[in-house]
C-alpha cells in the first residue's frame, strides 16, 4: 500500500515521519520542498504535485491549516477529487468543519473514493511522540482496514461515527478547553486579587475534588445517566459557594463574566425547586435549551466507563515500564 501525505507543517511533518517509521511506503508533498528534507532522508518519496501524489497512492492523508485549504486541495483543479482512483481513501487530519466533511464525502462517493474526517489532538509534542488521539468519522469497516496505519500516527484512535463525527468531537473538545481556560483565568485573578500567592493557590486547588479528576471523566457520574438523586453535593450548597465567590469578585472589582453566567444557571435551577438535588442538575437546563437527549442508559454507560478506565490504567502501566 502506497501512502500519500500532504502538508508537512508543525503536526503533519511528525505524523508523516511516524507512518514511515512503521515501515509504510510514503510519498509526501508540501508547498515548500525543503520541509520534506527529513522525510526524504527517512526514505519517503517526494511528489511535485497533488495530482501526481493522488494518482499514485492507495491512501492519502492531509494535515492542513483549516477548511479553506482542505476544500481547495480536495476540489481544486487537479486536486484530490480529480486525481484519486476508485477504491482509494482519504483521511483529513485537519481540524475542520463537519459540514464540509459531509459535503466532500458526498462529492467523492460517486467516484468510489472513501472520505474520513480524522482530526487529531495532542499538539506538536504528541505528534512527534505518537501520543495523539484521532477522532475518525466515516465507514467503520474501512476504518478497521486502515487502522494499522492510523495506529502509526496516534496511540488513541477512535471511530466516532458517520462522516463529520470526528470533526464534531474535535470542536467539542477544543471549545470546552478554551472556555474552561477563560474560567480559570477569571477565578485565578479573583484568588490573587484577594491576596493569595498565585503559586500557592495553584498548588492548593489542583488537589481539590475538581483538580484531581480529568474534566470529561466527570460526565458519567451524573450528567450522562441523568442521575442527580441522591446528591454528591447539593445544588443549594453549590449556589451558596458561587454566590460567595461572585460577591467577593464584586467587592474586589474583578470581572467574572462566565462565572456570572454559571451563577445565573444555578439560580434558575434553584428556583425550579432542585435545591436538594446534585449540584450538576443545572446542566439539564442546557439540555432543554438545545432540545436534545444526552442520556446514556446506565447498563450501557457503566461497561463503557469500566473499559475506558481499564484502558487508561493499562496505558499508564505501559508508560511506567
Amino acid at each position: 500500500m502506497r501512502i500519500g501525505f500532504i502538508g508537512l507543517g508543525t503536526m503533519g511533518a511528525s505524523m508523516a515521519l511516524n507512518i514511515r517509521a512503521r515501515g509504510f511506503d510514503v510519498v509526501v508533498h508540501d508547498l515548500r520542498r525543503e520541509a520534506a528534507a527529513p522525510h526524504l532522508q527517512a526514505g519517503c518519496d517526494w511528489s511535485d504535485s497533488i495530482e501526481q501524489l493522488a494518482r499514485g497512492c492507495d491512501l492519502v492523508f492531509t494535515s492542513l491549516p483549516g477548511p479553506k485549504e482542505v476544500e481547495a486541495i480536495a476540489l481544486g483543479d487537479k486536486g484530490l477529487l480529480a486525481s484519486m482512483r476508485a477504491g482509494t481513501a482519504w483521511f483529513d487530519l485537519s481540524t475542520g468543519s463537519p459540514t464540509l466533511a459531509r459535503r466532500l464525502h458526498a462529492a467523492f462517493a460517486p467516484k468510489g473514493i472513501s472520505v474520513f474526517d480524522a482530526p487529531v489532538s495532542g499538539g506538536p509534542l504528541g505528534a512527534k511522540s505518537g501520543k495523539l488521539a484521532l477522532w475518525v468519522g466515516g465507514d467503520k469497516a474501512l476504518f478497521d482496514r486502515y487502522k494499522p496505519v492510523l495506529d502509526a500516527i496516534g496511540d488513541q484512535v477512535f471511530h466516532i461515527g458517520a462522516i463529520g463525527a470526528g470533526s464534531v468531537a474535535k470542536l467539542v473538545h477544543n471549545c470546552a478547553g478554551y472556555t474552561i481556560q477563560t474560567v480559570l483565568a477569571e477565578v485565578f485573578t479573583l484568588g490573587v486579587k484577594a491576596g493569595v500567592d498565585p503559586l500557592s493557590l495553584w498548588l492548593a486547588v489542583r488537589q481539590g475534588a475538581f483538580g484531581r479528576q480529568r474534566v470529561f471523566d466527570r460526565l458519567p457520574e451524573q450528567f450522562l445517566p441523568q442521575y442527580f438523586d441522591p446528591p454528591s453535593f447539593t445544588l443549594r450548597l453549590a449556589h451558596k459557594d458561587v454566590t460567595l465567590a461572585t460577591e467577593l469578585a464584586r467587592e474586589l472589582d474583578v470581572p467574572m463574566r462566565l462565572a456570572g453566567l454559571a451563577h445565573a444557571d444555578l439560580t434558575e435551577a434553584l428556583n425550579r425547586g432542585w435545591g436538594a438535588l446534585d449540584s450538576r442538575i443545572p446542566m439539564m437546563l442546557q439540555v432543554e435549551r438545545a432540545g436534545v437527549d444526552t442520556k446514556v442508559p446506565r447498563e450501557v454507560l457503566e461497561p463503557a466507563v469500566a473499559s475506558a478506565m481499564a484502558a487508561d490504567a493499562a496505558a499508564a502501566a505501559a508508560t511506567a515500564r
